[in-house]
């Protein structure tokens, strides 16, 4: 029988029959370097001028599950950019949302995507979503170098649970450590803010309709007193990254859409400044 080198040209047999569903182990024997984790850390601490993404949230629902993020980074006390993305399909059934240093994040994100990938064509069938959680917080601890060195992470993870029907939110720690979370919450900068406004807008029969306007609700909050979180912004027609994930699948909500909702919220806000207010009893 011909080797593996031959029959697939250059290529080392360790791409041919790899002994392990988890793409991350994979590429950290073949190529170490190419990790998010492995990388040197600095010898000091970065400063503060690399980008930075700020508020993400996420709020349950009966059925499914929103997360939403802002859209801008910073770089010290400099909008690095106004248009980031801070959430993104992990696969069918889930979401993954960062806060923390950009770049690092956007690296964690696409591997992530790829490590649910091989996993599901080498096994035949999808990780659990506490499965999915579980290797995320992998990622996040193999990063503990960098994040000692001021370049942290901070990921929040939302899937539905087909056996349960129902969305599930998984919340992590630079050092790896994953939290199950009930019914809503938020990271990043502006979290203090924005998780007060979950606590007095969450209700438990919610819409997914509405759980994405309690979402986009709480990121204003957050805006208004967090200076590294931004609102919306109507004259570039800049608004939150909103998705929903139910058993029909992760899908994002559409600008039209996700405009509507920040254009309500904008527009309750001229009437009171402070937001939606929560019954006293």
């Amino acid at each position: 029988m011909a080797s593996h080198d031959s029959q697939f040209g250059r290529l080392p047999g360790l791409f041919a029959s790899p002994d392990t569903s988890s793409f991350t182990e994979f590429l950290g024997s073949y190529s170490p370097e190419l990790l998010p984790g492995r990388r040197t850390p600095p010898s000091s601490r970065v400063g503060d001028d690399i980008p930075h993404g700020t508020t993400i949230v996420a709020v349950s629902f009966p059925g499914g599950v929103v997360v939403a993020g802002d859209r801008r980074a910073t770089a010290g006390n400099v909008i690095a950019q106004r248009d980031i993305e801070k959430v993104f399909r992990a696969d069918e059934f889930s979401a993954i949302a960062i806060a923390g240093t950009a770049g690092i994040g956007l690296e964690m994100v696409r591997l992530f995507q790829v490590e649910l990938e091989h996993y599901e064509k080498r096994e035949g069938r999808t990780l659990s979503v506490e499965g999915k959680a579980n290797r995320l917080a992998t990622m996040v601890r193999q990063n503990l170098g960098m994040a000692m060195q001021g370049l942290a992470v901070v990921p929040l993870f939302a899937g539905y649970d087909e056996e349960r029907d129902e969305g599930r939110i998984f919340s992590y720690d630079p050092a790896g450590g994953r939290y199950e979370e009930r019914d809503f919450y938020s990271v990043g900068s502006g979290s203090v803010f924005a998780r007060g406004a979950l606590k007095k807008l969450y209700r438990e029969d919610l819409s997914a309709e509405d759980a994405g306007l309690v979402c986009v609700q709480a990121l204003y909050d957050a805006a208004d007193d967090d200076s590294a979180t931004g609102g919306p912004d109507l004259t570039r027609g800049i608004f939150p990254v909103v998705a929903s994930v139910t058993s029909e699948g992760y899908r994002r909500l559409g600008e039209d859409e996700v405009g509507a909702l920040a254009r309500a919220v904008v527009d309750g806000r001229y009437e009171s400044p402070g937001g939606p207010t929560a019954p006293l009893r």
